[in-house]
């Protein structure tokens, strides 16, 4: 005859174990609400089962109706940890495993019959094992490759348990016989589980060694891209833009005079001016590949279908920024931004050299007067930096500010004619 009474002590502490193990590290990080989660899904099924092998020296309210009601709400807070974990709701069939268990143990057929309280006690674990499968699918699937194992191991455990239950509703076996299916069907769910816990390990330990090397790619202060991440994309856009027959454009963005904004208004407002210069840039860069390169100066890799296009993109960001209220609390910070474009082919794009004609570009702009937008040609673009850079170089896109001056010189003209 199976020891069950031995099988549930030694899990007993092991539950107890890996409860104390989830709460420290919930305490080292007390914003995952999902180590807080699964460390009650342990303590509970921990207390549940102790109680259950206390059968015969405590009241039988307690170590059947009690202890298993609290090992199955301990299946119901780890479906809450891994909804937890998504930032999700928790969802009310969470609560189905006691929910199921509490439904049918006071029915005097089920309560009387060992057999039947384990047949019953499996369809409410198997319950549990499906909302976990669940509750793991609710993630990204596609990314993160390990949840499909995590959840087939909680579909395994849900068949199994289903599997146990219709075995005995079926065979009608003998006490003895009862009590050795369901001693083997707890010990294959308690290897089940630590599977299972094995592999969560792992997808935590991916999903922090993605984390970390995100924030190697991301610039601290405005959340965009850093350097390395934003030159990492390159190949990326060069084939989308050989793909759709496109050309390659390297913006270079310069905040004007942001030297006088720290010195007048104080590194933090340099700072605001910063991040909500990249927030507003990055939403009009096509698949957001816009990041910070130094300083106050930004860059943007796109696929464009043309100059035109380049300068229009460049121009939309440029106006919208002179438009937008910087607010350090105390003042509102006037901010413009001069840009340098540069242009090649998807098969002659080459990063150092558009790079270097992107930035000859911006200080063209910025010998332009600054709040305006020079673009290097394809030709400009292939041609070596000159010596001493010309700040007469490329093409200066008008502003609606200067179409409006020079409207406004020729209508002076022609009345003084």
């Amino acid at each position: 005859m199976f020891n069950i009474a031995t099988g549930l002590a030694i899990w007993c502490s092991e539950a107890m174990t890996l409860a104390l193990v989830l709460f420290v590290a919930w305490r080292h990080n007390v914003r995952n609400e999902a180590y807080l989660y699964w460390g009650f899904g342990f303590l509970l099924t921990g207390i549940g089962f102790a109680m259950i092998a206390l059968r015969g020296q405590i009241p039988s309210v307690l170590s059947i109706e009690t202890g298993n009601a609290i090992a199955l709400l301990g299946q119901s807070a780890w479906v809450a940890g891994f909804l937890a974990l998504e930032r999700k709701r928790i969802e009310w069939w969470a609560l189905l495993p006691p929910v199921i268990w509490l439904a049918g143990i006071f029915l005097p057929w089920v309560n009387d019959d060992y057999s039947n309280r384990v047949v019953l006690y499996n369809l409410a674990s198997s319950t549990g094992a499906t909302a976990l499968a669940m509750a793991v699918a609710a993630g990204d699937m596609r990314r993160e490759r390990t949840r499909v194992k995590l959840m087939g191991v909680f579909v395994i455990q849900g068949c199994l348990c289903f599997g146990s239950a219709l075995t005995m509703a079926l065979t009608l076996p003998s006490e003895i016989d009862a009590t050795n299916l369901a001693g083997g069907s707890a010990m294959a769910s308690a290897f089940l589980l630590t599977i299972a816990f094995a592999f969560t390990c792992r997808l935590i330990m991916e999903r922090s060694e993605r984390h970390l090397r995100a924030l190697t790619l991301t610039d601290a202060l405005t959340g965009v891209l850093n350097r390395r991440g934003l030159l990492g994309y390159f190949a990326a856009i060069q084939e989308r833009a050989h793909i759709e027959q496109r050309q390659v454009a390297v913006m270079l963005f310069d905040l004007d005079h942001f030297k006088r904004v720290n010195d007048r208004f104080g590194h933090q407002s340099g700072d605001a001016v910063l991040t909500a210069f990249a927030r507003m840039a990055r939403q009009y860069i096509p698949n957001n590949i816009f990041g910070r390169m130094g300083g106050e100066e930004f860059a943007a890799f796109a696929a464009v279908a043309d100059q035109t296009e380049a300068e229009a993109l460049a121009e939309a960001i440029r106006t919208e920024f002179c438009r937008l209220p910087v607010s350090t609390g105390e003042a509102i910070v006037p901010v413009t931004v001069s840009i340098g474009i540069a242009l090649a082919s998807s098969v002659e794009a080459n990063i150092d050299k558009l790079i270097s004609a992107a930035d000859r570009a911006l200080y063209a702009a910025k010998g332009a007067g600054r709040n305006c937008t020079v673009t290097f040609g394809e030709a400009e673009a292939a041609a070596p930096a000159p010596a001493t850079p010309d700040s007469t170089a490329g093409e200066l896109v008008p502003t609606v500010d200067d179409q409006v001056e020079a409207l406004r010189r020729m209508g002076q003209l022609s009345r003084a004619g």
